[in-house]
């Protein structure tokens, strides 16, 4: 099945449509003054026949809250980082090794996210959506990941693969829905991301030649 080069691979123009009417304003957050951190992270669809979705395994690390979790490539602004557009793209190459400057494009952003927890620290998480050709590659280059994936967006839809994970909190133990995939369940702030990002997923057939 042939796949056509993301310039004209008709599915991230409709993708694209799509966020923009779901997110609204287009432009990056502001630098935030307060106490409040600032995050980025990029949900990468590489245009393979069936749409796939970049996914990290974060390494073991005591004391880190998303030890050994599933995620999307990111993390926290830095100084160095213009906007966070670019540190979503700075922590794609340090983490995973793929450059989405040269082969990604931006498709949008999705809304903020944030912990609800208040154990955990007060920071905003902006989602950002890259279209990626078929040839890109990930692999695991940081310490700070374990294990790289790509997952079809079609696995996240089929309701075979919707599942429960329990975790214990301060209240006793709570189950939160999740995704099973090869390297464990994504869940909580991943979790809400893709929820995001599926619930605007175009109408249309997936596959690169519908």
């Amino acid at each position: 099945m042939s796949v056509p080069p993301l310039e004209s691979d008709r599915r991230f123009w409709i993708l694209k449509e799509a966020i923009a009417s779901y997110a609204g304003d287009p432009d990056d957050p502001p630098v935030q003054d307060d106490d409040v951190l600032q995050a980025a992270v990029a949900l990468v669809v590489r245009g393979r026949p069936d749409l796939e979705v970049l996914l990290i395994k974060r390494a073991s690390h005591e004391g880190d809250p998303w030890s050994g979790h599933m995620a999307l490539p990111g993390g926290r602004r830095e100084d160095r980082d213009p906007s966070l557009l670019d540190t979503a793209r700075r922590e794609t190459r340090e983490e995973v090794g793929l450059n989405l400057e040269d082969e990604g494009r931006v498709l949008g952003r999705l809304a903020d996210v944030a912990p609800n927890s208040p154990l955990l620290p007060r920071f905003t998480i902006t989602p950002f959506v890259f279209a990626a050709p078929p040839h890109a590659e990930a692999r695991v280059a940081s310490p700070e990941v374990a294990a790289v994936q790509w997952v079809p967006v079609r696995h996240f839809q089929a309701p075979e693969n919707h599942t429960g994970v329990e975790i214990s909190t301060p209240g006793g133990v709570r189950t939160f829905p999740g995704y099973r995939v090869r390297d464990g369940v994504v869940w909580g702030l991943t979790y809400r991301i893709l929820r995001q990002f599926l619930a605007l997923m175009p109408e249309f057939e997936l596959d690169a030649d519908g």
